[in-house]
């Protein structure tokens, strides 16, 4: 992948509708060379699809909050085992640095949020937690 497949990426992050001739345009190639660009990087797997986010899929969970973790010992994965039952987990990702696990949460309220949160400080293995409220969502892959 070279330096006009990566800037073709960006763009289609941002707005994967743009037509061909816009997508030329901006990144200083024909057409015909956008096409196949798109082509070979879907081919090679590079792109694996594209998608729409609705309006209601933003408003799925008004209340949504990230919840980094530090877990003592080697419980990580047996903690992701829990985490991933919850049905108000939407993602569970490992790090590293100061946290050993983010957990994307969404709830339809700041009280279910909380019920949630005090769950998953009580799951043996927690050492300490973090959580950070997402006020407002300005660009989303979902």
């Amino acid at each position: 992948m070279d330096e006009t497949d990566r800037r073709l990426i960006s763009i289609l992050r941002h707005d994967a509708r743009a037509s061909l001739s816009d997508l030329a345009i901006g990144l200083g190639v024909s057409r015909t060379t956008v096409r196949a660009r798109i082509e070979r990087l879907r081919a090679n797997g590079e792109i694996v699809g594209f998608t729409v986010v609705l309006r209601g899929d933003t408003a799925r969970d008004p209340v949504r909050g990230l919840m980094m973790l530090g877990i003592e010992g080697r419980g990580t994965d047996r903690v992701i085992r829990q985490l991933n039952g919850l049905s108000a987990v939407r993602a569970t990702h490992t790090t590293n640095g100061r946290w050993d696990v983010i957990v994307e949460i969404g709830t339809e309220t700041l009280e279910e949020l909380d019920r949630v949160l005090a769950q998953i400080r009580r799951f043996d293995g927690i050492a300490s937690s973090e959580t950070s409220l997402l006020l407002n969502t300005w660009k989303s892959g979902r």
